[in-house]
């Protein structure tokens, strides 16, 4: 694990009680990266939405108490400025990877920016997206394949792990893989987790929690502790 980075938690959480608890599970495991949304960015204005700046001084807490390092998205300009510089790694997610006037913000930034591929996105409009980032003054980025939309309606989105030799044949860019996003399916993650380290990725992007059936989204893709630590397990 330790040339791996692994970024890990749950899609988004309700109370503080919750994110501790699966924060601990993690940091037990050596996981230093934890991630979980505040801001959420639904399809449906029904879904829960995250507890927002309530749940970004939740995190900030968890940071101070248990020594990890917090990976988020932020949505707004206004939470760029706002957040920025208090969290580890800044997730710029799917629907925001076009919002280039936030891009031109977190390149101000110097945390690190998490850039998740957006789900119709081409490998030159990705590395195009990255380099509003980087023209702003930060080159500290991380490429993020979470799956691409094609035809296939039985996974929620299809794992496209040619990225992975292509981002480093033509890049200087870390590329993680998120198979929770990629497949929607909590069984589907350990297999494709490993034939992405296989690939060559530089990471992983796991959808987490202790109690996954209690998860407030994305349940049926959030995996247990017993699958992260056969995935840590491949990794050792």
């Amino acid at each position: 694990m330790k040339d791996k980075m692994i970024i890990a938690g749950p899609c988004t959480f309700g109370t503080y009680e919750e994110i501790y608890e699966i924060a601990k599970e993690l940091k037990k495991r050596g996981i230093t990266y934890l991630r979980a949304g505040t801001f959420k960015m639904r399809t449906s204005p029904d879904s829960f939405q995250g507890l927002r700046e309530e749940g970004m001084e939740m995190l900030l807490k968890v940071k101070i108490e248990l020594g990890m390092k917090i990976v988020t998205e932020l949505t707004s300009i206004e939470q760029v400025k706002k957040y920025g510089n208090q969290i580890d790694i800044i997730q710029i997610g799917t629907r925001n990877m076009y919002n280039y006037e936030l891009l031109k913000e977190v390149g101000k930034c110097k945390t690190p920016v998490l850039l998740k591929r957006a789900f119709s996105a081409t490998y030159k409009e990705w590395l195009s997206a990255a380099e509003y980032i980087k023209r702003e003054g930060n080159k500290n980025i991380i490429l993020c394949e979470r799956g691409i939309r094609t035809f296939e309606t039985e996974t929620r989105n299809t794992l496209d792990l040619q990225a992975i030799p292509y981002i480093h044949k033509n890049t200087d860019y870390k590329i993680v893989i998120d198979p929770s996003h990629a497949s929607g399916h909590a069984y589907m993650v350990e297999p494709m987790a490993k034939a992405s380290l296989a690939a060559g990725c530089d990471g992983l992007l796991l959808e987490v929690h202790t109690h996954p059936e209690q998860s407030l989204c994305d349940k049926d893709e959030t995996i247990d502790m017993k699958t992260l630590d056969c995935i840590l397990k491949e990794l050792d």
